[in-house]
């Protein structure tokens, strides 16, 4: 008799590689990560250790250059493996994701010399990275950022408050954007900051309604000297290398959410085939039955649309829109998926005892960050109507 329920995804790998890159990360979940996911999270415990030994398996630098220490895998498969580690517990899979934003900056704009500097380290040297592009006063609007980096000597000064920063006072590493000309985009250069650097410091972590394993803090810069050879880009490039970086950070959002989505429907399949209410399963019943139709039909779409942004990436044609409409439909997809989890559990569902309460308060961070699910819409205008009048 087929036995239904939840079962592990099937997913469509493009090589041997791949499917058994999988398997590892299935046996590090369950041996590592899901044990203790929900007490570390309630406890607010950052899995440091956790991040460690993913560096030492690979995991840290999965579509990033073997030359540089990465595992040269496409996104297709990086972000699947993203999607299995956010599932497990977002504190985790969002930390890679920002991770792996952190280091998009040198990766794809250093020099030669830059990327062969630090790249090894940063990729599989067991260091966790930041990515310091907003403010408390800038946000969805990044190009009015106020952080400053002044020329001093063969170096720069940087000053100014980053805000809303995921691994902020815990990173190795910052990729930072500061002003080194006027007003506008233009002015923006990127810098790669040791984290730490004389005068760099962070404030308390962020007390927040979930994801309470992952510090958010505000990163202050107090004359933080960084010398030339930090500098990432051209001097006035630092926008567009924020905007390359938050395209593919979208992606690993998306993907992110998936995996939260993925785990409610995984929580609410087990618990309606096993509670049972006038003498049968809760399964049985049609109004359950199709809110679980619905749940897979939704999150079965988002897996296909961020996966169909990954291979545009992969294959190196634009996908700014579709990376833009993946995060927007994946996010606002494990919002409903999530708190229809929670419904189909009943009462349980509220509590504590249950997971589903904690993957609902996760997913609302989803549709904020990396650009709100507003932003996400604005951009996806734009490529059909274009800019819009002023």
């Amino acid at each position: 008799m087929t036995q239904y329920g939840p079962r592990p995804v099937d997913r469509r790998l493009p090589t041997e590689e791949a499917r058994d890159l999988l398997t590892l990360v299935r046996e590090l979940i369950e041996r590592e990560i899901k044990p203790t996911a929900a007490d570390e999270e309630d406890a607010g415990h950052f899995p440091r250790d956790t991040f460690t030994l993913l560096s030492a398996s690979g995991l840290l630098s999965l579509p990033y250059p073997e030359e540089f220490g990465g595992g040269q895998q496409p996104y297709e498969v990086y972000l699947q493996i993203l999607e299995e580690l956010a599932g497990a517990r977002l504190s985790v899979g969002l930390g890679v994701s920002v991770h792996t934003l952190a280091c998009h900056a040198l990766a794809e704009f250093g020099t030669k010399e830059q990327r062969a500097e630090h790249l090894p380290a940063m990729l599989g040297g067991g260091l966790l990275g930041a990515y310091c592009l907003s403010e408390p006063a800038s946000g969805s609007d990044a190009a009015s950022l106020t952080t400053r980096a002044t020329r001093e000597g063969d170096g720069w000064k940087i000053n100014g408050t980053k805000a809303w920063i995921t691994h902020g006072g815990v990173a190795d590493f910052y990729t930072v954007l500061a002003r080194t000309g006027g007003s506008g985009a233009h002015g923006i250069t990127a810098f790669l900051v040791p984290g730490d650097a004389e005068g760099l410091s962070a404030a308390a972590p962020e007390r927040k309604m979930g994801m309470k394993g992952s510090p958010t803090a505000q990163v202050h810069f107090d004359d933080v000297r960084v010398p030339d050879s930090r500098r990432v880009g051209d001097e006035g490039q630092g926008f567009t290398v924020a905007l390359s970086a938050l395209e593919s950070g979208r992606l690993g959002i998306a993907a992110c959410a998936i995996g939260v989505a993925q785990a409610a429907i995984d929580e609410a399949l087990a618990y309606t085939a096993s509670r049972r209410q006038f003498g049968r399963p809760i399964a049985d019943f049609q109004g359950l039955r199709f809110m679980l139709a619905d749940m897979a039909t939704q999150v079965e779409a988002g897996r296909a649309l961020y996966l169909t942004a990954a291979r545009l990436r992969d294959a190196g044609l634009p996908f700014s829109k579709e990376a833009a409409m993946a995060k927007l439909f994946c996010t606002d997809t494990a919002m409903r998926v999530t708190t229809d989890a929670v419904q189909l559990l009943g009462g349980y569902g509220y509590t504590l005892d249950f997971p589903v309460e904690r993957f609902l308060r996760e997913a609302k961070v989803l549709q904020i960050v990396e650009g709100t699910n507003q932003i996400q819409r604005m951009v996806i205008a734009r490529h059909l109507a274009g800019p819009e009048s002023h």
